[in-house]
């Protein structure tokens, strides 16, 4: 067989594989004719799961001052909806969050830059900063009762604490990955401190920016959820506990699910946001 031949036999064989999956994926979205989208897939372990709840709960027939079975969460759960007090607790939690987020998220971010660039401070601040790390935020609660009292400015103060260590941390790391070699043309072109922040260290750092964002995005949710549940008066997570005190377990779970869908959306769209934002970088750093 001439070499002409065996490269043709091999492209129409290449062919033939790319046909095969453009049928079986005829989008490009994981999805195919035969078989479920690949994002459904995920919901069948959980479904499955919900069935079996409601089954045992129909066949035991027990009353339970803790649970519920998943039709009546369903139907409390729009009823929350409809009167709007679901709407009021998430919209409470979510300004908390997103509150902590801009204002920890921002301190840290410009203290990694600072202690990224300035090695001298980042070794005389690494004592101070690994001893006050470990503080678990809500232990600050009775600190921030004090000086703050209830409502949203002592929640955003714990949510910031908390928020504040996973950004500086992250972005202190990137800006010490960044290429020596990038730092010395800054240097050589004589940039002031400001550009090269904006010029080099920035947009070579970014990626590893976001995803430290991503993390202190969670970390957001979970605080003010759990502040709330502690100390605060308000949000999704006093709702919990107003629900539990009043022994209504099916609103109590329904407020519960909804907090975990709340942060699969949240993660959903900080994950798309990072891709327009990044395109090839952050899916190398999401496979990371």
């Amino acid at each position: 067989m001439s070499a002409s031949t065996a490269q043709t036999d091999k492209a129409a064989h290449l062919g033939m594989e790319e046909a095969a999956v453009m049928l079986a994926d005829p989008v490009g979205d994981g999805s195919s004719r035969a078989g479920m989208p690949r994002w459904a897939k995920g919901l069948v372990l959980p479904g499955a799961l919900l069935v079996l709840a409601e089954v045992a709960a129909r066949v035991s027939g027990t009353q339970s001052d803790s649970l519920a079975p998943p039709s009546a969460i369903l139907v409390t759960f729009g009823s929350a909806v409809a009167d709007g007090s679901l709407a009021v607790a998430t919209f409470d939690t979510l300004l908390t969050a997103f509150g902590g987020l801009l204002i920890g998220g921002g301190i840290g971010l410009g203290l990694g830059i600072v202690f990224g660039l300035v090695s001298v401070l980042d070794r005389l601040m690494e004592f101070t900063i690994e001893t006050v790390r470990p503080i678990p935020s809500v232990a600050l609660i009775p600190i921030a009762l004090i000086a703050l009292g209830f409502g949203y400015r002592m929640e955003i103060a714990i949510v910031s604490f908390a928020c504040l260590w996973p950004v500086l941390i992250l972005t202190r790391s990137a800006i010490a990955g960044i290429e020596p070699r990038l730092l010395e043309v800054a240097r050589a072109l004589r940039l002031t401190a400001w550009q090269r922040v904006v010029k080099i260290v920035l947009p070579a750092s970014l990626p590893r920016i976001v995803v430290a964002f991503r993390l202190a995005a969670g970390v957001a949710l979970v605080v003010a959820v759990t502040v709330e549940i502690a100390a605060n008066p308000q949000g999704l997570g006093h709702a919990i506990m107003a629900s539990q005190q009043a022994l209504q377990p099916a609103l109590m779970l329904a407020f519960l699910a909804w907090i975990g869908i709340v942060g699969f959306a949240l993660n959903a769209l900080l994950i798309r946001a990072q891709q327009s934002l990044l395109g090839r970088a952050a899916q190398v750093e999401h496979g990371r």
